[in-house]
């Protein structure tokens, strides 16, 4: 049977149907992405312009803060936005788009995520070869692996989107693109394609997290060598990763490890891990770095001059 394709334009059924609440989250979500924009901007600037922030810990911060960008940009001005509209529409070539670079970044964060559980590995556990374990040539090398995972895996999800016939309905139960929402909405069965999203997104997520869960695990153990003076600051640095980890792998994991449902927790669930994690990473790892917070004074200060 051949379906026609027919759907060019679809619709979001939102966050929420009352207009009063829509407006409310508006004047809410407006300054935390803002926020988001400020907070990374300032740590990518800050990190890029110091002469003190040059370890490769403050590389991959500030790559980590221009993905977070990148990543919240992709969902956050649409959705807020579609929160002052009456009908929220998009057409079907800007879905697939935004589904696109939204597994793009996302994927590129958890790969820089599972690069900076490395780097702590060998600052703590072979401190004597860090500088030649992690050169900057190494450093460069991560990062461009980090796009290219995430530019493989994304190409990989929209590849097997594309061709699917779309011929109505039109309306998306989210507030915005993803996968699962967008596969219902196929005229085919489309158990193989779910299959495939599956085994990408969730194999994935699955292995980088264990690589997480185990480096940390290994640097925990090994604190038990240091001096109370070395395990304080270790832990410091070490905890402001992991709260990052829990923060993005938790609602992650929520949505995409287990069977989709149309319930508006998940809704709830997304709004955290695409509008107000991305807000939340750099006061994270800010507020309890020492060196960070003085680059930012020092940032500010000279721009005063």
């Amino acid at each position: 049977m051949v379906h026609k394709n027919n759907v060019t334009e679809l619709i979001f059924t939102g966050l929420f149907q009352d207009p009063e609440v829509q407006k409310l989250c508006f004047v809410l979500f407006l300054p935390v992405y803002l926020a988001t924009l400020l907070g990374n901007g300032l740590i990518f600037v800050t990190v890029s312009i110091s002469k003190t922030l040059h370890s490769p810990m403050y590389f991959f911060l500030s790559s980590l803060s221009l993905v977070e960008i990148c990543y919240s940009s992709t969902v956050a001005p649409k959705f807020i936005t579609d929160l002052l509209a009456e009908v929220k529409t998009i057409s079907l070539k800007g879905c697939l788009t935004q589904i696109f670079f939204f597994h793009f970044f996302g994927v590129v964060e958890i790969i820089l995520l599972v690069v900076m559980a490395y780097d702590r590995y060998v600052a703590i556990c072979k401190p004597l070869h860090y500088m030649i374990i992690m050169s900057r040539q190494v450093c460069h090398m991560l990062v461009a692996g980090s796009w290219l995972g995430g530019l493989i895996h994304s190409i990989i999800q929209i590849i097997i989107t594309i061709p699917l016939p779309f011929c109505g309905p039109n309306v998306i139960d989210h507030y915005f693109c993803d996968l699962h929402p967008l596969l219902k909405l196929a005229c085919t069965d489309t158990f193989m394609e779910k299959f495939i999203v599956m085994a990408n997104s969730g194999l994935f997520s699955i292995i980088s997290l264990f690589i997480l869960v185990s480096s940390y695990a290994v640097i925990l153990i090994s604190l038990r060598k240091h001096s109370a003076e070395g395990r304080r600051k270790a832990l410091s640095t070490c905890a402001s990763h992991i709260t990052v980890v829990i923060l993005y792998f938790g609602p992650g994991a929520f949505i995409y490890m287990r069977p989709s449902s149309a319930f508006t927790e998940d809704k709830l669930v997304s709004v955290f891990y695409t509008v107000i994690t991305p807000m939340l990473n750099p006061i994270v790892y800010t507020l309890r770095n020492t060196e960070m917070k003085n680059a930012i004074r020092m940032f500010w200060s000279q721009k005063d001059k």
